[in-house]
């Protein structure tokens, strides 16, 4: 029922509610579907400066995709950035993550505050063939020694020669749940995920969904899955031809009244 309105889910939703169907409750058998294990600790809880944007502007070929934006975010802020542009909100998490630079404007990170971003597009982190998955998460994890990184990507349904698979020979959901376990490993305050829920099946986007949920440090995120943003938010930021045209703490299902 929960994907079954999802554009990217619903022929999967639809499939199993098929199955569903023609089960035999007399004779159930026992689910074949894995879910990862996502759990996102911080290392140190941040202050009351978490971050201020001011007067924030950006434009790329031509199109303003940013414009004096001007934003604080406050501590245990989980924000939901809608956009009528991907684009728009994909620019403003790149200069915050500083992978890119604004035209104008700054953006300023409290002393005590550290940040995991998740991009929407993570084709450069899997470029190296020659690193199997314990080698590339042992580039982002403390620990280093097998056994833990093992038992780390078993969490994320890695297991046995899975966790062998060359970086570069992923699907597109594998991929995703590598950056998730990047991101675990970090034990950042704050998460900035552009898109988390691309490419995820169903068990593993409700894996996520509980794991942030569950967090308890600052959130600034996008996504299309209305379940997935109401369940999560507590403000809601709505970014429209390059302003914020809506700023408050709601729900996503109270936003959506508004309209």
């Amino acid at each position: 029922q929960r994907f079954s309105a999802n554009a990217s889910k619903s022929k999967q939703a639809t499939s199993r509610a098929k199955q569903l169907e023609k089960l035999q409750f007399v004779d159930l058998p026992a689910s074949s579907r894995k879910y990862p294990f996502v759990q996102f600790d911080i290392k140190r809880e941040a202050g009351k400066d978490i971050l201020k944007i001011e007067k924030l502007s950006k434009e790329i070929d031509g199109v303003k995709f940013l414009d004096n934006i001007d934003l604080v975010v406050n501590k245990n802020d989980k924000i939901a950035f809608i956009s009528d542009s991907d684009l728009a909100i994909t620019t403003l998490f790149q200069i915050l993550a500083k992978e890119i630079e604004p035209d104008k404007g700054t953006f300023t990170w409290g002393v005590t505050t550290s940040m995991s971003y998740f991009p929407s597009d993570n084709t450069k982190y899997f470029s190296d063939g020659t690193l199997d998955l314990v080698n590339w998460l042992r580039q982002y994890s403390e620990d280093q020694y097998e056994s833990f990184l093992r038992g780390f990507l078993g969490k994320m349904l890695f297991s046995g020669d899975e966790a062998l698979k060359k970086a570069n020979v992923l699907s597109g959901g594998e991929k995703v749940r590598c950056m998730l376990a990047k991101m675990m490993l970090s034990g950042a305050n704050i998460l900035v995920l552009d898109g988390p829920t691309s490419h995820l099946d169903l068990e593993s986007i409700s894996a996520v969904n509980e794991g942030l949920t569950r967090y308890k440090g600052n959130l600034l995120f996008a996504s299309h899955d209305h379940e997935f943003i109401q369940t999560i938010a507590n403000r809601i930021v709505v970014l429209n031809k390059g302003k914020i045209v809506f700023d408050k703490e709601t729900t996503y299902d109270e936003y959506l009244e508004t309209l």
